[in-house]
């Protein structure tokens, strides 16, 4: 029983692990944000180092993914945004690869500044799914064919809220975890990957929430955890089990960041808890009240994390205590969470600006402001030496190019 139970938690840990030159779902395949193995250009123009654009049919806050040479991204059109696009671009060369339309099943009705296609993508190198505010959940293999479809609010007619839904889902092993939380019927589901359908559904707190979950791998094992209006419950990913929980209160839409069996989750500000393992409640290291991010959640790099507030201004902090090392303000305002490589933070504003911070030990250096000139909503990408990042019309590679 020892070695079936270590094997299957092997299995797991490994299957989430993807190549390093993939970003196969939102914040990169363990959740970070952080590219280890990537060095990105700090700066960028119509002239320079921008490697391709392609068109987009309509609206989007999703984060481009990318497995292989394909970079995949989900949008919205029509005038209820009730057609639903999955959309795949060769990474080489910005060409379409293929693209796929279907109709919602569900509520369309989102708050004005976001849209249908909110949530992030994800991969297992083998499929893609794809989930929209409308709860359509969606498999596709590489090459654009359906494999299985399924809408959610026919199993389940109240998971909505009349401000849209964002939480992106997260794929461990064979289970494909996602949340789907609301004011009325709240639910978090584990999906077979291979089916589509639930290996587990778990009530959830009756409160709107737009938090994405976290893969947070300890040792040879893994959980996900689930954050919500009442702190977090870290599961399970294939029975959804709750192993442990933080019960203090947490924010509903900047989501948690772990690094080295430590969790920073946006409560109370920040609050810092450190696990023994995976199987005990976390005991709190520290606590911050002036770190607490607006949107964006926080990051760690480096070492150190990056929080970035309500007035813009972007926090350095002590991973030991949450002392401020140093800070620095930006040009907002911003929805996006920043990602991280090559000693640079790279940030992307509402307006379209992208902002690419220097880390150093006592400052921050604002290396560059580079104007896309169209509204930015998504947390970019990050593969094979190149930075990804879409508006409502346009999908951009950022790339060292040659004048």
């Amino acid at each position: 029983m020892r070695m079936t139970g270590y094997l299957f938690t092997l299995l797991i840990t490994v299957a989430t692990l993807a190549p390093a030159a993939d970003w196969r779902q939102f914040r990169g395949n363990d959740t970070s944000g952080v590219a280890l193995n990537d060095t990105l250009p700090d700066r960028w123009s119509k002239d320079e180092n921008l490697a391709w654009t392609a068109e987009l049919p309509g609206r989007g806050l999703s984060s481009p993914i990318v497995v292989g040479d394909r970079v995949i991204v989900t949008a919205a059109t029509g005038f209820r945004q009730d057609r639903l696009h999955v959309l795949c671009f060769s990474a080489t060369d910005g060409s379409p690869l293929w693209a796929r339309n279907f109709v919602a099943t569900g509520r369309t009705m989102t708050f004005p500044k976001i849209g249908t296609a909110t949530s992030t993508p994800a991969s297992d190198g083998e499929r893609i799914f794809a989930l929209f505010s409308c709860n359509d959940l969606v498999c596709l293999d590489l090459d654009g064919n359906l494999l299985w479809y399924r809408g959610l609010n026919f199993d389940y007619p109240n998971l909505s809220n009349s401000l849209g839904m964002a939480s992106s889902p997260v794929i461990v092993g064979d289970t494909l975890v996602t949340q789907v939380e609301n004011d009325s019927e709240s639910l978090a589901l584990g999906i077979d990957v291979a089916t589509g359908l639930s290996r587990w559904t778990s009530p959830r707190p009756k409160k709107a929430n737009w938090t994405s979950p976290v893969v947070l791998t300890t040792g040879d094992s893994s959980v996900v955890l689930l954050q919500s209006s009442a702190g977090i419950d870290a599961i399970q990913p294939a029975t959804g089990e709750v192993v442990w929980k933080y019960h203090d209160g947490a924010s509903t839409i900047p989501s948690s960041v772990a690094s080295d069996g430590v969790i920073y989750v946006p409560s109370h500000g920040i609050t810092a808890l450190r696990l023994a393992d995976n199987s005990s409640n976390p005991e709190t290291v520290w606590q911050v009240d002036r770190l607490g991010p607006s949107t964006a959640s926080p990051i760690i790099y480096q070492d150190r994390l990056f929080t970035l507030n309500r007035t813009n201004v972007l926090l350095c902090s002590d991973l030991k205590d949450g002392s401020t090392k140093w800070q620095l303000r930006l040009e907002g305002p911003f929805s996006s969470t920043p990602v991280a490589a090559g000693g640079h933070l790279y940030f992307f504003n509402e307006k379209g600006m992208g902002q690419v911070v220097k880390i150093e030990e006592e400052k921050g250096e604002l290396v560059s402001s580079n104007d896309l000139g169209e509204m930015i909503l998504c947390t970019p990408a990050v593969a094979n030496g190149a930075l990804y990042v879409r508006s409502d019309q346009h999908l951009w590679k950022i790339a060292p190019t040659t004048r």
